[in-house]
């Protein structure tokens, strides 16, 4: 077999089955498995599985060991040359494994292979691509210099060697995560993809970036950015620096500090209400718009079938909301439109009774379930 795509999920139905559905889409054409692991989640995400997709290998745990336990469980009964560690709350293209299978069977040496990630409204995530979290770049960036070093110089559409990658989407063969030892368990949450990143890079492997596909990550569905969120992460920083650097005082004591006051400063999120005055519908189904428009209404709604048309009548009207149906419109032409941030964005899954989307990368996403005929 040649890829095994493992996602695991905690408490994120519709974006759970939103990605499975583009994996679905993604791997056509491959020799390829889904293995979902769940976290004891305590919303329906297993009876989903087991009614939407009981073909799919789902392991259902009985407590939530963490992201590195976790995905250790399905790489251990995976079946795939290659691994593709990705989060419940992405969205891939019809190409995307197609494109970096294709590089990495032309790569010498290669470790982990990262692409380009974007949140629901578009925007680049720039942790796509981050350099080593050494002592001084982590204490520039917990002091909050924009010039840290802390994410690559490499342009985002490029594709290029990079140290750090993120464990939303990271794709290796198996036998390279298995002679690093896979994620190391001590972390629970945050840290584990910088830590398996490093882990990699010095047992000899290459990362690479590659800036050619892009992958939708909500992000705020599985990292919340809360106090809770900034403890936990600067916590695991303090773990990487600990176990991989040399003891120095100063350096010690300034993440230290870091990790235990970051956390006391943090800001709450406070979620801005969005105004949305109409919205496009990108669909060529009569029925599939009337479901849609009864959701916005009274709210103006209008029908696109071709992506000139609405390009023309969306730019920049951020306070429009664009619907893509995707029975329509495949998801990589969905998603260069996202990139062109022209406003708000939801999308229908194929064979789906919702539509779902973010509007920002620290915030929870937005479900809306339609209503039939």
């Amino acid at each position: 077999m040649q890829l095994s795509v493992i996602i695991l999920n905690y408490n994120v139905r519709y974006f759970l089955e939103a990605c499975i559905r583009s994996v679905q889409a993604a791997i056509t054409t491959l020799d390829a498995e889904i293995i979902v692991v769940d976290n004891n989640s305590p919303d329906d995400s297993c009876d989903m599985m087991r009614n939407t997709f009981p073909e799919i290998q789902l392991i259902a745990n009985t407590e939530n060991v963490g992201f590195a336990k976790a995905n250790n469980q399905a790489v251990k009964v995976a079946k795939g040359q290659y691994v593709c560690i990705l989060n419940p709350d992405t969205i891939v293209t019809e190409d995307t494994f197609i494109q970096l299978l294709k590089f990495a069977e032309k790569t010498e040496n290669l470790g982990s292979i990262g692409c380009k990630l974007i949140d629901g409204s578009g925007a680049f995530l720039p942790e796509s691509k981050r350099n080593i979290p050494t002592p001084m770049v982590s204490v520039k960036k917990i002091l909050g210099n924009k010039n840290s070093g802390y994410y690559s110089e490499l342009k985002e559409n490029e594709i290029g060697k990079v140290a750090i990658l993120v464990g939303a989407f990271m794709l290796m063969k198996k036998t390279v995560y298995d002679a690093v030892g896979g994620f190391d368990e001590d972390y629970f949450m945050y840290g584990e993809d910088i830590d398996l990143s490093y882990k990699i890079k010095k047992a000899g492997f290459q990362n690479y970036y590659y800036g050619k596909t892009s992958v939708i990550h909500y992000k705020g569905e599985s990292t919340l950015k809360d106090k809770t969120y900034a403890k936990r992460f600067y916590g695991a920083m303090q773990l990487f620096y600990k176990k991989h650097f040399k003891r120095n005082f100063v350096y010690d004591v300034a993440v230290t500090l870091g990790a235990r006051l970051i956390p006391l400063v943090s800001p709450s999120n406070k979620t801005t209400k969005k105004e949305i005055h109409s919205c496009f519908i990108v669909t060529n189904s009569s029925e599939r718009f009337q479901q849609i428009q009864a959701v916005y209404h009274p709210k103006k709604c209008e029908q696109f079938e071709t992506v000139d048309e609405l390009l023309l009548q969306a730019n920049h009207k951020n306070q429009t909301e664009i619907i893509f149906d995707t029975h329509f419109i495949d998801l990589k032409s969905s998603i260069q439109i996202f990139e062109k941030q022209l406003g708000y964005y939801k999308i229908l899954p194929k064979n789906s009774t919702f539509i779902l989307g973010s509007d920002s990368s620290k915030n929870r996403g937005e479900v809306l379930m339609l209503t039939k005929n």
